[in-house]
């Protein structure tokens, strides 16, 4: 099969979308309204193309100045003044627009074409185009004269308009693919959103994604399950053990976590969730190095609570057997977290990972009906590297009977899972251990009591002459 010639945008995770860029000699629409990101967008691909050895024009056939513009692109780290008037040419098309009308705009542009030998051509100002065409016919005529000249030179084109132009119009008619850039108000939160709306003879990832505008211009978030529908490698084959860390624990599961399996410990605030994935780190080392994913304990916070516990995370973290990503629950998107979760396994090729916690990239979600996709094609892509999973899930009701899963549908995704609870037993507040699921292999369904003391924590059988435990406050049991 042959495979249609790309041009790469440099645009994190719109070559993603794209499967690789934007078609040689196709045209684009780029739409969205006013702030939304167009022209970012369009001078970042500029700017990145040149850099690969392209070259690119710039008309536009708005009122306002270049030397605007190239204040406003000055702030951005891809903005190169070198590259103006060399690699990148600007040219005004609005006074011909104006004044002559839309054949003399199409004989500029491709006499411009020629004269800089340019590889992709960027037309801002669509909309002022259309309004100077006296009919749907002459809007088709423009972009088809256009179209066929740069298809013709090799030359990739973009057609950048503040108005949504519907399916039906002229212009998406014309044109090998519409990119649509949204902005739309989550709480309080402004979340911006891409949607190829129109790929002509090329495969994409549909829908919405998430992107968002920082110092290196626009970074798009491919929905994770969406961009790893299957994971990007076999699975891992490898069935043998490793140690979860607590010796005791390792002896209630039959000899420890299976590789590349995911764990999941449920249970309330202070009950020792974190305390049992400092443990699972605890036996990362150099050849199998850990990783703390986490956004409640600060990278220093987290070498005291490891301190306290009976383990040396600074030295594990200065010999490189263990790494640290500490990011608050405070601004951040889903997918953009879970790629650089993904990024930071394979960059220092992680065997093992504690996520503390699931519940807060549930809380930065702008959509909770998808957490149960996002977080299968997160472990999935886990699993696929060979990465053993430790995640940890806070529930609401410290005491209670009731037990609620934490998403619906997510204790089948993940291989084993613990429920924690607190216990007033024998006039004292005990800690609860309870393996609801190892996944293909036999375990141990006692309950146990947790003990945490800076040696570290130990687990012990308890509650034999109790029922009810669960519920939190147990009965006596009746002795024959």
């Amino acid at each position: 099969m042959e495979q249609l010639k790309r041009v790469r945008s440099g645009i994190e995770g719109l070559d993603s979308l794209l499967k690789g860029g934007l078609v040689v000699g196709a045209s684009y629409i780029i739409q969205g309204r006013p702030g939304s990101g167009k022209t970012i967008l369009a001078n970042q691909l500029a700017f990145n193309h040149v850099k690969e050895g392209g070259r690119v024009l710039v008309a536009t056939m708005l009122a306002e100045s270049h030397e605007r513009l190239f204040q406003f692109l000055s702030t951005l780290n891809f903005f190169d003044a070198s590259c103006v008037g060399n690699e990148i040419q600007f040219v005004s098309a609005f006074d011909t627009l104006e004044q002559e009308g839309l054949d003399e705009v199409v004989k500029l542009l491709r006499g411009e074409i020629s004269r800089h030998k340019a590889s992709v051509l960027i037309v801002d100002g669509l909309l002022n185009a259309r309004s100077k065409a006296e009919s749907a016919l002459d809007t088709k005529k423009f972009i088809a004269q256009l179209q066929g000249h740069a298809a013709f030179a090799g030359c990739t084109v973009l057609f950048l308009t503040s108005s949504r132009l519907e399916d039906g119009s002229p212009e998406h008619t014309m044109v090998d693919g519409v990119i649509e850039l949204g902005e739309e108000l989550v709480g309080n939160r402004s979340i911006r959103r891409i949607h190829l709306r129109k790929t002509r003879g090329s495969a994409a990832l549909s829908g919405l994604h998430e992107c968002e505008i920082t110092d290196h211009g626009l970074v798009v978030h491919p929905r994770l399950e969406s961009l790893f529908s299957h994971p990007s490698r076999p699975d891992n084959s490898d069935m043998s053990r490793t140690t979860s860390g607590i010796a005791t624990l390792d002896l209630l599961i039959g000899g420890g976590l299976a590789r590349s399996s995911v764990s999941l410990v449920m249970g309330p605030s202070g009950i020792g969730k974190t305390s049992l994935g400092i443990s699972f780190l605890a036996a990362s080392t150099v050849a199998e190095p850990g990783l703390h994913f986490g956004f409640y304990e600060s990278p220093t916070r987290l070498q005291i609570k490891a301190k306290a516990l009976g383990h040396d995370f600074e030295s594990l973290q200065k010999s490189g057997a263990l790494h640290v990503a500490w990011q608050p629950t405070t601004e951040g998107l889903l997918d953009g977290l879970g790629i650089r979760l993904l990024k930071r396994v394979d960059e220092h090729r992680i065997k093992r990972v504690m996520i503390d916690s699931l519940g807060a990239l549930a809380r930065i979600t702008t959509s909770p009906a998808r957490l149960n996709e996002f977080f299968s094609a997160l472990t999935g892509e886990l699993r696929a590297r060979g990465v053993t999973v430790f995640a940890t899930w806070e529930m609401r009701d410290i005491f209670g009977s009731e037990i609620n899963a934490p998403a619906p549908g997510l204790s089948s995704i993940v291989d084993n899972l613990f429920l924690m609870r607190f216990v007033e037993y024998e006039s004292e507040l005990k800690r609860l251990l309870s393996i609801l699921k190892i996944r293909d292999s036999l375990y141990d369904p006692a309950l146990v009591e947790v003990v945490i003391n800076d040696h570290g924590i130990d687990l012990k059988k308890a509650f034999k002459h109790a029922t009810a435990v669960l519920s939190g406050t147990p009965d006596p049991a009746s002795k024959p």
